[in-house]
């Protein structure tokens, strides 16, 4: 890979919503990087109907991130890949292992930038099924670091049900309201790509910092991207070097 070369991306999804909080994202934090887009919406309606994570959705998963590496396009090869659906952690973090780029969970970054600033988190979904799913991921997150933390999870009844008709003035005022219940918070997490868009409305309503999951995924993915460059470049020049 050159110096010029713009890294090679792919985004993952499993909401239509979620593309256009990635892309922007991007735009603005890492805009030489080249971002490439699969999607499979089935994904996200087949968790609901079935109520679980089943074998057969981890197996699409893995299928989906082979995909994404198996060509080189105008940026040569795909060196990460970014998954945008909160609800689907397990199936990503089974990929970890397996793929040889870096593999990110959509809100991975954003709760390790959560549990920097405090204890007390609140935690905020429009999708019900991730709900559960992420306050579990935290809680993990946050023993692994030996931390006791409180999370305050919340569902924003409605809100993702108004973006997808098209009223993200709708989405934004219910996200808002949702929040607006939440008390004495250290940092307030908005848990989906989608929320990104209702930032502001949420920050005017809560005292705590916000973070949005598209933002700390790029800064994280970046970070991690350009360690793992610099390593195999290290490691090559070692290999070389008489």
């Amino acid at each position: 890979m050159s110096q010029n070369e713009p890294v090679r991306i792919a985004l993952i999804h499993a909401l239509e919503e979620s593309v256009v909080p990635a892309r922007k994202a991007f735009a603005e934090a890492w805009s030489e990087a080249f971002c490439f887009d699969l999607l499979d919406t089935s994904l996200a309606v087949d968790l609901e109907t079935a109520g679980r994570l089943d074998e057969s959705m981890m197996n699409r998963f893995e299928t989906l991130a082979r995909y994404s590496l198996a060509h080189q396009g105008k940026a040569g090869a795909t060196r990460a890949i970014l998954f945008t659906c909160s609800a689907f952690g397990p199936a990503i973090d089974a990929l970890k292992a397996l793929m040889p780029v870096p593999v990110l969970r959509p809100n991975e970054a954003a709760f390790e930038q959560a549990l920097e600033q405090g204890s007390r988190i609140g935690l905020v979904v429009t999708y019900e099924p991730s709900l559960v799913s992420l306050r579990d991921e935290l809680m993990a997150m946050a023993r692994q670091r030996g931390r006791e933390i409180e999370v305050m999870p919340i569902l924003a009844v409605g809100a993702l049900a108004a973006l997808k008709a098209g009223d993200g003035e709708r989405h934004d005022q219910l996200v808002a309201g949702a929040c607006s219940a939440l008390a004495d918070l250290d940092v307030l997490v908005l848990g989906q790509f989608s929320l990104a868009r209702a930032a502001a409305a949420v920050q005017r309503v809560v005292s705590a910092p916000v973070l949005t999951t598209p933002g700390c995924a790029v800064e994280g993915l970046r970070r991690r991207v350009e360690s793992n460059i610099f390593s195999n470049a290290s490691e090559q020049s070692h290999r070389i070097t008489p």
